[in-house]
């Protein structure tokens, strides 16, 4: 049976729902059309990886009024998340939203791509709700390198910079052994990586605090640390968590003080540069006890590196393309934690990592099968390691990158290892948008464009489109560039258009890894 998805509650009026509500039951909940939603005799959805809200391209309002009236809470925290299944999180899309609610995981604010807007509206349907029985029991452990709560320890052979001299940017090649780990990959798969923050950072909000940094204090499960190591290893002193902000109010010992950390704590600092070191800066009377103030800091998590490189050609080891963050504000610089870690000080050391596989991003298994591949800046990092499992399958189908970054001359990442493939016919294609190089800033949607009769040929010849890269501002022009191309050179009208990339996302022919 299929049931009624736009509850009345809905900002629409009754002839908009309902019209809605037939378009969704169409596309999304008819009973055996392939990847569409279907519901049992109970009214519930057989699978969520399929519901009508589970589209990263749907604004949050969107997506939350796609939930069936009256569903399981579960629903409305699953549409709440970004919808991308990054694994950033540590799970998919639908796992967080599980592990929110059956008390197993209780951080509300671990979806990246989702930030704060996510966070806040999980944090309001929780409050709402009413709170949840934490689980009586975690769940096993996965096998070591295959859970991000069981990493493997591994080396770190090799990092190196990318970019020529005078670069905007900084980018680094990072190899990683896996000798001895078991572990194996395919390319589109992403790494976690474990980092610590920066050991002048801790060193500061040490000595803010006023605290020595010998004194031992308690993290996760009882563990005793000092308190440095507790900082460098296992707390996020860049991001001030609500109850930290709440906890610093709570204990000021001036009342203006005391108010304006309330404010911030009823606020958020989600939009704002200011880390840990910052807040205790400018207010020197909130000086807590140092176990209550670890106790409220939130944990340092993984991060999340597409993988560049393919375990044909690279048997035991694992590579990483990583830009590396650093920017001034609030007159300091500011560091990226894991890439500046990864950059600055993981080299010759062994680090915590865990493999994070793709749910639908892959190499096709035919190969030949062709496929384009749109991958700015660090974007283009899975394709490397496309491009080495084609080369060593000796794939037939064709292949069509599109590459961007400002400067060619400086910021062209493994322009030697990319014209190579072109010589060797694994790379059929080779579209560069360098956007300070001209008169007028050119990206790789212009080219998109540019090239789109190839474009739409290639399409048409059942090529397989994947975008990699920033979700806010890059995968959404392509996006539409590439919605350009099918009505330009397909004939299509906007409608049309749309329609052709869902049956293309149908059918695992559209693939994004977009952060």
């Amino acid at each position: 049976m299929n049931a009624s998805v736009i509850p009345r509650s809905a900002p629409f009026s009754e002839q908009q729902r309902q019209w809605l509500a037939a378009i969704v039951s169409e596309r999304f909940l008819n009973p055996g059309g392939a990847g569409e939603a279907t519901t049992g005799d109970d009214g519930l959805l057989d699978d969520l990886d399929s519901a009508p809200w589970h589209d990263m391209d749907l604004p949050l309002e969107e997506r939350m009024a796609l939930v069936p009236e009256g569903g399981p809470f579960l629903y409305r925290i699953m549409a709440a998340m970004a919808q991308q299944d990054c694994g950033q999180c540590g799970y998919d899309c639908k796992g967080y939203a599980q592990a929110l609610v059956e008390g197993r995981e209780p951080e509300m604010g671990l979806c990246v791509p989702g930030g704060p807007t996510t966070r806040k509206q999980v944090k309001a349907l929780f409050e709402a709700h009413g709170p949840v029985a934490a689980a009586a029991e975690a769940a096993p452990l996965g096998p070591v390198g295959q859970d991000p709560r069981n990493p493997w320890h591994a080396p770190v052979n090799s990092v190196y910079a990318l970019h020529g001299e005078g670069a905007p940017k900084d980018t680094r090649h990072v190899v990683i052994d896996l000798a001895g780990s078991g572990l194996t990959y395919r390319p589109g798969d992403s790494l976690g990586v474990y980092p610590q923050n920066d050991p002048a950072l801790v060193a500061s909000v040490i000595g803010e605090l006023g605290a020595a940094a010998e004194t031992e204090v308690t993290v996760k499960a009882g563990i005793a640390l000092r308190l440095d190591e507790a900082l460098r290893d296992w707390l996020d002193i860049t991001a001030p968590s609500d109850e930290v902000l709440e906890l610093l109010a709570a204990v000021a010992g001036d009342a203006g003080e005391a108010r304006a950390l309330a404010a911030l704590a009823e606020e958020g600092l989600d939009d704002s540069p200011l880390d840990v070191f910052d807040v205790l800066r400018r207010h020197p009377s909130a000086r807590p006890d140092v176990q209550a103030f670890v106790d409220r800091l939130g944990r340092l998590r993984p991060r999340l590196y597409s993988i560049a490189s393919s375990q044909s050609m690279h048997p035991e080891e694992v590579h990483l393309t990583v830009g590396v963050v650093r920017y001034e504000a609030e007159a300091r610089q500011r560091k990226g934690v894991a890439s500046n870690f990864l950059a600055e000080r993981a080299a010759g050391r062994e680090v915590p990592i865990y493999l994070q596989p793709a749910k639908d991003f892959a190499v096709p298994e035919d190969d030949r099968t062709p496929i384009i591949m749109v991958g700015p800046g660090t974007g283009i990092a899975p394709f490397r390691g496309f491009l080495e499992e084609r080369h060593a399958r000796g794939a037939s189908g064709g292949a069509w990158l599109f590459f961007g970054n400002p400067h060619r001359e400086s910021d062209f990442l493994y322009q030697e290892e990319l014209e190579g493939y072109l010589e060797a016919g694994t790379l059929t294609r080779l579209a560069t948008a360098f956007s300070r190089d001209g008169e007028r800033k050119v990206y790789v949607q212009d080219r998109m464009r540019e090239h789109g009769a190839e474009l739409w040929s290639w399409l048409q010849a059942g090529a397989c489109f994947y975008v990699c890269g920033d979700a806010e501002h890059m995968a959404p022009a392509v996006d539409t560039a590439l919605r350009d191309v099918i009505r330009e050179h397909g004939g299509a009208d906007e409608e049309s258009a749309r329609d052709y990339l869902r049956k293309l996302a149908r059918q695992g022919r559209y693939q994004r890894d977009v952060y």
